[in-house]
């Protein structure tokens, strides 16, 4: 559900407000919110609070006790900016598919001249966390590969995607998301380099060379792009405490940058080769693309040769190179150099394992 009015400060909440979005929503038939209490906090990119909420006496329907605020400046100050599209994720594009991977959404608003949106969403801390420390599985990865394979159905190929006037980048655009990039690679190079496998300086250089139009070649047949999620880490993974369904994907914020409409399987690259250890990803990845091409055929999807899966795969993962390397655009930052370290070794080990850059060459003998 999208209202007009957006809530920027914890200050703006008011029983009056939520009784007003709620019944909205539907899921206040009657009656009104009395009460609340805000427990706020922030995101990497958001502030947030978690609510629980107190109803009168008579208050019938749904009656959801707790809510998840987040409060977002798309404005990130150093001349990039988030989409709103987190809006339309969850209050339009997918609103009438029953199984969609989504919590519910109570209410969403975005406002361009403010650069600030919010989205007032079910708190499910209850029964779910984040996947930061599962140890991935099979069940897993199949989980996962259900959850994108629901999403990327449902906007499947050209004459859907146009229903709702996604954007098909262009070859600037895919040129400016690889290379995005390139300041990191002098310090992965300089704080890395003695870790670094003997051929990898180099082909991290290769990589940003030839990708974009790489990109270019393979976008020039968009029959099988679909929406993205885009940024499927484990912290956007919401996997039950016990079991492992239902898996909800959060936190779609794309940049102005970013790749938002493209080959699904970009989201499976995303989530096994840069997250999953280098042996894990080896045993599993089959299977899951395996489990994902089967999801997609289920639901519909036409035409789509395991072959061509695979090879979209490989090339998605070589993209995964630059997204490693983007992280240390920064310059580096002790904290975080370990786990960036891990981004740049599984992306360019995979790369290796998936001979990607064969892959990449045979794409350039295209042109």
């Amino acid at each position: 559900m999208k209202s007009n009015q957006v809530i920027t400060n914890l200050e703006q909440v008011t029983p009056e407000w939520l009784t007003a979005v709620l019944t909205q929503s539907g899921a206040l038939i009657e009656g009104e919110v009395i009460d609340f209490e805000a427990n706020d906090g922030s995101g990497h990119w958001s502030q947030n609070a978690q609510l629980t909420i107190t109803y009168s006496n008579q208050a019938l329907g749904e009656c959801p006790t707790r809510l998840f605020l987040k409060l977002v400046d798309t404005d990130t100050g150093d001349g990039e900016f988030f989409l709103p599209s987190e809006v339309t994720y969850y209050t339009q594009d997918y609103i009438d598919l029953p199984d969609a991977p989504l919590v519910r959404c109570y209410d969403g608003a975005y406002d361009a001249a403010q650069n600030r949106y919010h989205l007032l969403l079910s708190d499910k801390s209850e029964t779910h966390i984040a996947a930061y420390d599962l140890l991935p599985s099979l069940a897993h990865g199949q989980a996962v590969a259900e959850a994108l394979a629901t999403l990327h159905a449902h906007w499947w190929g050209n004459e859907r995607l146009k229903q709702i006037g996604a954007t098909f980048h262009n070859a600037a655009h895919i040129r400016r998301f690889v290379e995005i990039g390139t300041p990191g690679i002098p310090y992965v190079q300089s704080i890395f380099g003695r870790r670094l496998e003997p051929h990898w300086s180099e082909l991290i250089q290769k990589l940003f060379a030839m990708l974009p139009d790489a990109l270019a070649i393979r976008s020039q047949d968009s029959t099988h792009f679909t929406l993205l999620h885009g940024d499927p880490n484990p912290g956007n993974l919401l996997v039950p405490k016990v079991g492992e369904r239902p898996l909800y994907l959060i936190d779609q914020q794309p940049f102005d940058w970013s790749l938002t409409t493209w080959l699904g399987v970009y989201d499976l690259a995303y989530v096994m080769a840069l997250y999953w250890r280098n042996a894990l990803r080896r045993e599993l990845e089959i299977p899951v693309l395996r489990h994902y091409h089967q999801t997609l055929t289920t639901r519909g999807v036409k035409n789509y040769a395991w072959e061509q899966l695979y090879n979209d795969y490989r090339l998605s993962v070589a993209l995964m190179v630059p997204i490693a390397v983007e992280y240390m655009r920064d310059g580096g930052d002790p904290d975080w150099n370990e786990f960036r370290f891990g981004l740049v070794q599984r992306t360019l080990t995979a790369c290796d394992d998936l001979d990607s850059w064969q892959l990449l060459l045979s794409s350039s003998q295209l042109r």
